[in-house]
């Protein structure tokens, strides 16, 4: 039996990922998120998908698909983030040849094993006469939708952020969905938006219309997911890519002298350079043409394409993306973006003084991100001078420059420059 015709949410805003970008263009080793996506899925056998884009983002979405050889993929936008509903029925005239085929919905950002999806495809190609939504297995609370379940595994409802002790399940609302008949759910979202225009749970609200009508059933899921919604996020994202690396993977010409150490799951790329002194403690990945320079040291951390870690740096639990430049200095539990400058003597304070866990700001709200250690997230081409200290969970605008000597406490936005004004005294010592 084929594969449903694959739709991959691609769209929506990542403003809530700021200061960083789009979310499935980040790279988790060679390639973009959505590349590592794709390739996955054309693994599992489908051959039909059709990704949900945005203006901004919708040419390269074709771009990278267009490479991924075996899986015909259509590109369609989204105008405005009008929530999942509305990213669904922009999906129509792509699926107009076959309106009542099967579909399997998924989002980019949903980093899983890759059991989930057999399960779910294995469910809907045993019983294809049902649809199918994958559920979480969580015993703590997550704050996110929850599966009302019957003793049969048919699913009857969808409650939203129920709260600890209202929870109907354990099963968590995780976005792999088979839906059986395209055409009926898009009429019953359509329908939905005729009937209300906000808040944005169209797609829910048509769903927990249609499990009335038939059978859905739950496919259960215990292995690791990590979604990409949060800046702190792309360290859980990266964590999982890490333990995917098996052993040691150095490429021909990369040079590692011979006072360098490496140990543990590591791949270095084409032309990276591991000087005398330095090391590289997996599970690690480094990029094409990386330096690493005498004395540093890369641990449980991702260095991309072209980045300098220079002399006597550390860089631990961290992403530290392309063409970043970093000299003598510690980047703890981190995220840079593209084109860092990260200059002497700079720091990423990682640990709060009374050891709690670390608060991070996001579109104005302060929010738990659940970590104890956790330093800054840098944006695109900001410049932070020597000696500059960011504490825990402070956030840096693109293209912002940070003065000598400063010790950022709080964020600081795009474009803006922050400097130390100090007071000289001069006199003779001897009068």
């Amino acid at each position: 039996m084929q594969n449903p015709t694959l739709i991959v949410l691609a769209g929506g805003a990542s403003s809530r990922l700021w200061p960083l970008r789009e979310k499935s263009l980040l790279r988790f080793g060679a390639h973009p998120l959505l590349v590592e996506q794709l390739r996955r899925y054309q693994a599992l056998g489908f051959t039909e998908a059709v990704l949900v884009g945005n203006p901004d983002n919708a040419n390269i979405l074709r771009d990278l698909a267009a490479g991924i050889e075996g899986l015909h993929t259509q590109v369609v936008i989204q105008p405005e983030a009008k929530g999942m509903g509305d990213a669904l029925l922009k999906t129509a005239p792509a699926l107009a040849l076959n309106p009542r085929t099967a579909i399997y919905i998924t989002q980019v950002h949903d980093v899983t094993d890759l059991s989930l999806h057999e399960s779910v495809l294995a469910a809907y190609h045993d019983n294809p006469s049902a649809s199918y939504i994958a559920g979480v297995e969580r015993e703590d609370y997550f704050p996110g939708g929850y599966l009302v379940v019957d003793g049969d595994d048919r699913i009857t409802g969808i409650i939203e952020k129920p709260g600890a002790e209202n929870r109907p399940s354990t099963l968590v609302n995780l976005v792999a969905h088979i839906h059986n008949d395209a055409a009926r759910l898009l009429d019953e979202i359509a329908r939905q938006y005729g009937l209300a225009a906000t808040p944005d749970d169209h797609y829910e609200r048509a769903m927990d219309v249609l499990m009335k009508e038939s059978v859905f059933k739950v496919v259960r899921y215990v292995g690791p997911w990590n979604a990409l919604k949060y800046p702190w996020h792309v360290l859980d994202v990266m964590d999982y890519f890490l333990s995917r690396i098996q052993g040691q993977t150095i490429h021909p010409t990369a040079f590692i002298h011979p006072n360098a150490s490496i140990s543990g799951n590591v791949i270095i790329e084409e032309g990276a350079k591991i000087f005398a002194g330095a090391a590289v403690a997996g599970p690690a990945y480094i990029g094409k043409g990386v330096i690493v320079g005498n004395n540093s040291l890369v641990r449980a951390s991702m260095v991309m394409d072209r980045a300098e870690v220079g002399f006597t740096t550390e860089v631990a639990r961290s992403y530290v993306s392309e063409r970043c430049a970093m000299h003598a200095c510690r980047v703890l539990d981190s995220v840079f973006a593209p084109g860092v400058n990260f200059s002497a003597g700079c720091t990423t304070a990682n640990l709060r003084m009374d050891r709690g866990v670390v608060p991070m700001k996001v579109k104005g709200q302060k929010m738990d991100t659940g970590r104890s250690k956790l330093g800054a997230v840098i944006g695109q081409n900001a410049f932070l001078s020597v000696d500059v200290m960011t504490m825990p969970g402070v956030k840096i605008g693109e293209n912002a420059q940070v003065g000598p000597g400063v010790h950022v406490y709080q964020d600081v936005l795009e474009g803006q420059r922050i400097v130390l004004r100090q007071q000289l005294e001069i006199s003779r010592h001897d009068d």
